[in-house]
C-alpha cells in the first residue's frame, strides 16, 4: 500500500484569512500538487484566476457548514478526488480542506479515521487555525467554535498583524498561550507564509525522530523551526494553566500536562485511558503524548480527539536512557482540577481499588487499527 495522502485542514472564523492564506499556499513549491477542498460561503472565495495558473485540480463544495454534512459531502468529494487520481484523471500529492468559519474540526477528524475507505487513503497531515489579529478576541469572546480551533490547533497562523494595536495585540497572544499551550505561531504578510511551514505537522508518521515527537508535543527544549523566518520561537517561561482568564468564556477550555520519569505500568494506562474517555469523552478536544510503557522497547506517540484516537506509533528511534512519558489533554467545560485529577493516577502508578477490593472494568476506546 502506498503513503497515505496527506490532508491539512485550514480553518478560522469568518473573515479571518483563509481563503487569501490558501491562495499563496497554492504557490508553495514544497507542497507538490494540491487538490483543494473548499466550502464557500458567501461571496468569499478562491481567486479562480490564481487556481488555473497554479493548480489544475480544484474542488469547490456547495456553501453550507462543512461539519454539519461532513460524513456525507467530504466523503464524497474525497472518495471522487481518490477516484480520479487512480484513473489518472488528476494529479496530486496532497489535499488542503479549507472549513467555514462556523466548522468544528472534530468530526472531520473522526471522518478521516473511521470511514473504511477513506481511513487507509488519507491521513491528517495537520490542523492550522486562522487568527485575525484585529477581530480575534472579540471573536473569541462570542464563539465557542473559534475557541475550539485554537485549541485543536498543530499551527496557528495570524493574520492582520500590522493593523492590530500593540497592547490588544500582546493581550491576544496571552489568550491563544492560554487556548493552546506551547503551539508555535507564524504571523502571515498579507496572507504569506514562509514556504513548507504548514505541512507535516503532525506525529504519527512512520519513521519519526525524537525532535519532531517533541516539537509536536510543544517542548521548550526543542524547536526544529527556530531559524525558520517568521516562525515564533518557544516561550521563555511556561504557560501557567492554572491561572484564571479574566476572558470569562476562556474558562470553559482548561489545559493539563504531566511529565512522568518512570514508565507506566500498561494496566494503569489502559485503565486512565479508558475511564477518562467513557467518562469525559466529548469534552476532550484533544489528547496527546509519549507514552513509556512498562516492558516495552520503545515509547509511542498517541493522539485522540474526544473518543476517537489515531493508531499509536512506535518511535524506534528514540535514544536509549530517556524514558520519559508526556501527557497532555485540552478539555472544554472540564474543571481543571479534574483534569489533574485524571493524571494524577498515571503518577500514581497503580490501579485504584474499589470496596470490595476489585478493579473496576474499562470501556474500550476506539483506537483505529488502520496503517498510516
Amino acid at each position: 500500500m502506498s503513503d497515505p495522502i496527506p490532508v491539512t485542514l485550514l480553518t478560522g472564523f469568518l473573515g479571518a484569512g483563509k481563503t487569501t492564506l490558501l491562495n499563496h499556499l497554492l504557490h508553495d513549491t514544497q507542497a507538490g500538487r494540491i487538490a483543494v477542498v473548499v466550502n464557500e460561503f458567501g461571496d468569499a472565495g478562491l481567486d479562480h484566476d490564481l487556481i488555473e495558473e497554479a493548480a489544475e485540480d480544484v474542488v469547490l463544495m456547495p456553501g453550507g457548514c462543512v461539519c454539519c454534512s461532513i460524513r456525507g459531502d467530504l466523503s464524497r468529494t474525497l472518495l471522487s478526488l481518490l477516484a480520479r487520481r487512480a484513473r489518472k484523471e488528476l494529479a496530486f500529492d496532497r489535499v488542503v480542506v479549507e472549513t467555514t468559519g462556523l466548522a468544528d474540526p472534530g468530526p472531520i477528524h473522526h471522518t478521516l479515521l473511521v470511514d473504511p475507505v477513506l481511513a487507509p487513503n488519507f491521513a491528517l497531515d495537520g490542523t492550522v487555525t486562522v487568527v485575525d489579529a484585529v477581530l480575534g478576541a472579540a471573536t473569541l469572546d462570542r464563539h465557542a467554535e473559534a475557541q475550539a480551533q485554537v485549541a485543536m490547533a498543530d499551527r496557528i497562523v495570524v493574520s492582520k498583524r500590522d493593523l492590530a494595536d500593540a497592547a490588544a495585540f500582546t493581550a491576544l497572544e496571552s489568550r491563544l498561550d492560554r487556548l493552546n499551550p506551547g503551539t508555535a505561531r507564524i504571523m502571515a504578510d498579507r496572507g504569506a507564509v514562509p514556504q513548507g511551514s504548514l505541512w507535516g505537522l503532525g506525529a504519527l508518521r512512520k519513521p519519526m525522530a525524537q525532535d519532531h515527537a517533541l516539537a509536536w508535543l510543544a517542548q521548550p527544549a526543542q524547536d526544529p523551526l527556530a531559524g525558520l523566518s517568521g516562525l515564533s520561537t518557544a516561550r521563555p517561561k511556561p504557560v501557567d494553566f492554572a491561572a484564571p482568564s479574566h476572558h470569562a468564556t476562556d474558562n470553559r477550555i482548561a489545559t493539563a500536562s504531566i511529565t512522568l520519569s518512570d514508565p507506566i505500568p500498561a494496566e494503569v494506562f489502559d485503565f486512565w485511558l479508558d475511564t477518562l474517555i467513557a467518562l469525559r469523552g466529548p469534552n476532550i478536544l484533544r489528547m496527546k503524548g509519549i507514552a513509556h510503557i512498562e516492558g516495552a522497547a520503545h515509547p509511542f506517540v498517541f493522539h485522540g480527539v474526544q473518543h476517537i484516537f489515531e493508531p499509536p506509533v512506535p518511535l524506534e528511534s528514540w535514544p536509549e536512557g530517556d524514558r520519559t512519558s508526556r501527557v497532555v489533554i485540552i478539555a472544554r467545560d472540564m474543571p481543571k482540577s479534574e483534569l489533574e485529577d485524571s493524571l494524577s493516577l498515571l503518577a500514581l502508578g497503580k490501579l485504584p481499588q474499589t470496596e470490595s477490593g476489585t478493579v473496576p472494568a474499562g470501556i474500550t476506546v476506539h483506537m483505529i487499527d488502520t496503517p498510516l
